[in-house]
Parts: C-alpha cells; structure tokens; sequence
C-alpha cells in the first residue's frame, strides 16, 4: 500500500502524491531485524504494530520515543522548557539533508510544495569550505591560485573575467 501513516489517519499525503526519502545504513539493521520477527512480516503489515498487527495509538508512540531518549541519555532533551517532540525528529531530517542534497531533493523528500518552506532549513547548513570553494573559482576564472602572500602574482598572466573585456 502506498501512502502515508500519522496518528491520526491512513490515507495519501496531503499533498497527494508519494514521495521517498533515502534510507540511511543506520536505519537499515534496524529494519531488517523487524521484518525478521515472527508475525507481522507480509508487504501489506504495518512495520511499527501494536501487539495484535494494528497501528499504535499516538501515546504509545510518544512512550517509545520518550523511553528510546532516556536510553540514548538524552532524557534531558524532554524536560527542558520546550521539550523535544516526535515531529522534531521531521526537523532534524531536514537539517542534515540540507547539508548532502540539493534544496529540490530537499523540498521533494519533505513534501513541501513551496521552495520557501525548506529555506527554513538552510542556516542550518555549516560552510566550512566556503574559503577554499570560492578561491578555486576565482582561480579558474583569472589564472591565479595558491598564492598567499602575492609572490610571484605578476608575473602571472591573468586572463579576463568570463563576461568582462579588457
């Protein structure tokens, strides 16, 4: 069946169309020990079942996720002021994959119709290699690379900017 699962409804996205996020290697073992277990196993099954195969109520999910920050030893995260919930776990999808993918993969595996949407994740993404990025441009572009202090600069032959004349 395709489609999406919220603790509310069973049914297409709100967007109506299907869409696929990848799954991570970190995720994958995980995975593949549930669809090892004894009941609960064929393509039509839910893969997080309640104990007779039907969906779990929202509060037994909540549970899950309260007991699996406690045992990862982030049990401070839920008492802080604002507490972190299951639907941040949304957010943090959308910062990390800002970092590795494009904004239009961004914006497909989250579903947003609007590009602006998942703008809101890009000052999130870290631009360690900005320097290094921009003078391999600037490089390319006049014929001058690695060259710090400036020695040796002229007597290298700039070529023009593309778009420029001389």
């Amino acid at each position: 069946m395709r489609g999406s699962y919220t603790l509310r409804q069973q049914g297409p996205p709100k967007s109506g169309h299907v869409r696929s996020v990848p799954l991570i290697d970190q995720a994958m073992q995980p995975l593949d020990r549930l669809s090892r277990r004894e009941y609960f196993t064929s393509p039509s099954d839910l893969v997080f079942a309640g104990i007779v195969g039907g969906h779990l109520d929202g509060s037994a999910v909540r549970k899950r996720f309260y007991t699996a920050l406690d045992r990862a030893g982030l049990d401070a995260m839920r008492t802080k002021p604002e507490p972190v919930t299951f639907h941040d776990l949304r957010h943090t999808f959308g910062t990390l994959a800002v970092q590795a993918f494009p904004l239009s993969d961004v914006k497909a595996y989250m579903g947003h119709a609007d590009i602006q949407t998942t703008m809101i994740y890009v000052h999130h993404v870290p631009r360690h290699d900005a320097a290094a990025k921009l003078s391999a441009i600037v490089g390319a572009e006049t014929g001058i690379t690695d060259d710090p202090v400036g020695a040796g600069s002229a007597s290298r032959q700039a070529r023009p900017l593309r778009g420029t004349s001389r």
